[in-house]
């Protein structure tokens, strides 16, 4: 089940979501990085995004996004439920019923550009650092401008 913006009641078990994933995926940050990243994510970009999220079975948050008008600002998906189609569920919201084209990742995060590669987005752009100055890079993909974008959506 999709739910528009979780109540802050939610945002213990996002972070639990958020933090598994990211040991699961982002190898390349030192335990200093993801204790620096942590209040960040729960107290400012949890506020700052609309968020949805799916439940699995059991009740658990499987999977959230986070949106901005323009940008797909997260996607983090529960490692033990990670092939199940919770991403790609998402990425179809976004993009099918949001209309947004954009996302960045961490360029150093294989599984993540090779997901959304997958979901036809392509290289826009590249930045040697993320937001906060790390120097971990970040790539922008979009997806095609139209009339690609209808071949696109096909493979969503």
């Amino acid at each position: 089940m999709m739910t528009l913006r979780p109540t802050p009641q939610d945002y213990d078990e996002l972070l639990t979501v958020w933090e598994a994933s990211v040991r699961s995926t982002h190898h390349f940050l030192a335990e200093k990085d993801i204790q620096f990243y942590k209040p960040l994510i729960r107290e400012q970009y949890f506020l700052a995004v609309e968020l949805y999220i799916i439940r699995n079975e059991k009740e658990e948050i499987a999977a959230f996004m986070g949106l901005s008008d323009e940008l797909i600002e997260m996607l983090f998906v529960r490692p033990d439920q990670q092939g199940k189609g919770y991403g790609k569920r998402l990425m179809e919201y976004a993009v099918h019923q949001k209309h947004i084209h954009k996302v960045d990742v961490n360029e150093q995060n294989g599984q993540a550009c090779r997901f959304y590669q997958h979901m036809g987005f392509q290289v826009a752009g590249r930045d040697e650092t993320d937001p906060t100055g790390k120097p971990f890079p970040i790539l922008h993909l979009q997806l095609p401008t139209p009339p690609q974008i209808t071949q696109i959506e096909h493979r969503l």
